[in-house]
C-alpha cells in the first residue's frame, strides 16, 4: 500500500509501520492521522497478522504535532479543532483495542504526541540515544488525547510529574518511569527487536491476543466481576483447538504448528 506520510510493510505474520517524514523528524499531522487509521483499520481486518511493529525512519520516532498544521490550528475555530481532535483520539483508541501485540522499535526522539504512539506500544524497546518529553505545556497546551494510554502505562504520579514540567527524559529515565521496556545500545535496536518479533511468534496466536484483552480489561473489574472472567478464560482456551495442540506438542516434546521452521 502506498502512503505519503508512512510506509507500511507485512512479512508473512509481521507487520512493520514506519514513519516516513524524516525531514521533519516524523512530526504528524492530518494526514498522517489518517493514513494510519487506515493502516490500523487493514491491520485489524488481517486474521494472518501476529505482530506490529511501529518505529521512525531517519533518526527520530515521532518529534508530535507537525509546526506547519500547529500554524493553520491556530486559525481555526472551535468545530474544526474539535473534529481534528476526535480523530486524533479515535487514532489512538484503535490503536490500543489493536488485536495483536504493538512493539515499539523507538530508534530516536519521542515528543509530545509523539510519546503518546510509544505509551501505545504493549512492548517498547528504546535507543540508549533516544529522548523523550511530555513538552506540551512549553506552548501552553496538554497531552490531552494520549493522557488515558500514558496513565495506564506509567501511574498517576508520574504522570503528574511528568505532564506538568515537560522533563526531557534520556532512555534511561524512561525506563524507570516505565514508558518503555529496555533500552538497547542504537546498533543492536534491530536484533533486538526482531528477537522480540520471534519470541511473540513462538507463542500461541489466540492466547497471545486474549493475554492482551485480558490485561486492558481486569484492572477495572470488581472481585466479582473478574472471578468468574478469568475462570471463563482459562475453561475455554483450555479447551481450544490451538490449548490442545500446544499441551500435546510440549508433551510430546516438539514445536506446535504455529512455530515456523
Amino acid at each position: 500500500m502506498s502512503y505519503s506520510t508512512l510506509k507500511f510493510e507485512k512479512n508473512n505474520e509481521t507487520a512493520t509501520i514506519l514513519f516516513a517524514r524524516p525531514e521533519i523528524h516524523n512530526a504528524f499531522d492530518e494526514t498522517l492521522i489518517a493514513e494510519m487509521t487506515d493502516v490500523i483499520d487493514v491491520l485489524t481486518a488481517d486474521s494472518n497478522c501476529r505482530v506490529v511493529i511501529i518505529t521512525g525512519q531517519g533518526k527520530s520516532f515521532c518529534a508530535g504535532a507537525d509546526l506547519n498544521w500547529m500554524r493553520a490550528v491556530l486559525k481555526k475555530g472551535y468545530e474544526e479543532n474539535l473534529k481534528e481532535a476526535n480523530e486524533l483520539a479515535e487514532l489512538f483508541h484503535k490503536i490500543y483495542c489493536l488485536r495483536v501485540p504493538l512493539i515499539g522499535k523507538i530508534n530516536g526522539a519521542a515528543i509530545g504526541g509523539g510519546v503518546g504512539f510509544v505509551a501505545l506500544c504493549d512492548i517498547a524497546y528504546a535507543a540508549s540515544t533516544a529522548i523523550f518529553s511530555f513538552s506540551e505545556v512549553k506552548i501552553g497546551v496538554v497531552p490531552a488525547c494520549i493522557s488515558p494510554y500514558v496513565i495506564k502505562k506509567i501511574g498517576e504520579g508520574k504522570a503528574r510529574e511528568l505532564f506538568i514540567t515537560g522533563e526531557r527524559m534520556n532512555a534511561q529515565r524512561a525506563l524507570e518511569v516505565g514508558l518503555i521496556n529496555k533500552v538497547v545500545e542504537d546498533d543492536r535496536l534491530n536484533e533486538a527487536v526482531d528477537a522480540l518479533a520471534e519470541s511473540i511468534l513462538s507463542s500461541g496466536p489466540e492466547a497471545v491476543a486474549v493475554a492482551k484483552k485480558m490485561v486492558g480489561e481486569v484492572p477495572s473489574m470488581s472481585p466479582e466481576q473478574f472471578k468468574p472472567h478469568t475462570a471463563e478464560i482459562i475453561a475455554r482456551l483450555r479447551m481450544s483447538d490451538e490449548a490442545q495442540e500446544g499441551m500435546d506438542a510440549f508433551l510430546n516434546k516438539r514445536k506446535p504448528s504455529w512455530v515456523k521452521d
